[in-house]
């Protein structure tokens, strides 16, 4: 059993860093996008504004339990063409799901991260002929960055979550185990021991989302 425990545990940590990867990669462009297109932005356009914000909110609004189900197709189309495998569980197949449900809260986050920075200084870069990547990568990105972290820290809190829905439906991982030690044949030091290891893991995101923060602030 103690095998068993570490093996999902595994399987937890595993799908929780690859899907706040993959939904970070999705995320932080769409996020800044959302930002950078607003009006009177660097990249102001409204038709594009309005596009990517209906898009997001479709999909924020969707339920994640829903959203697992209704992307099955997709998932297994992307698990075909990486592995070879029409599959729509297991801990890989999670990963499509998970990342797609994360990537417009992370979006979201971004955007409200950036919506922070004093406008002052983008004038100013603007002033001195700086192209709308450089405003990007040299101000709009090291300003936000401790909001960032932040966000993204709560993002994978939130991930931790998701990944033990994904688990209660046979992908693996500690929601797999609370499942089946919880509904079908109820054994508490087994849902106790889960649970201390859920908590444990969202301590440690915060522990390190924290220190990253603290280097990453300006003083």
């Amino acid at each position: 059993m103690i095998f068993k425990i570490a093996q999902e545990t595994d399987n937890t940590i595993y799908m929780t860093v690859l899907s706040g990867l993959w939904g970070t990669i999705i995320g932080l462009p769409l996020g800044i996008l959302l930002y950078t297109t607003r009006k009177n932005q660097i990249l102001e356009c409204q038709i594009a504004s309005g596009l990517l914000s209906f898009f997001t909110n479709l999909l924020r609004s969707i339920p994640f339990i829903i959203l697992l189900f209704w992307i099955i197709p997709f998932t297994t189309f992307i698990m075909l063409i990486m592995t070879g495998q029409g599959v729509f569980l297991g801990r890989q197949a999670a990963i499509v799901p998970l990342s797609i449900g994360v990537a417009p809260l992370i979006a979201r986050m971004i955007e409200n991260a950036l919506l922070d920075i004093q406008t002052g200084l983008i004038e100013a870069a603007r002033s001195m002929g700086a192209t709308p990547l450089q405003i990007i990568r040299k101000v709009l990105l090291p300003e936000a960055m401790p909001v960032i972290i932040n966000s993204l820290t709560i993002t994978l809190i939130t991930l931790n979550g998701y990944v033990a829905m994904v688990g209660a439906i046979g992908s693996g991982g500690l929601g797999e185990l609370a499942r089946y030690y919880g509904l079908y044949s109820y054994k508490p030091a087994i849902m106790n021991t889960v649970l201390i290891i859920l908590i444990l893991i969202v301590f440690t995101i915060q522990f390190i989302g924290n220190m990253i923060v603290k280097r990453v602030t300006h003083h």
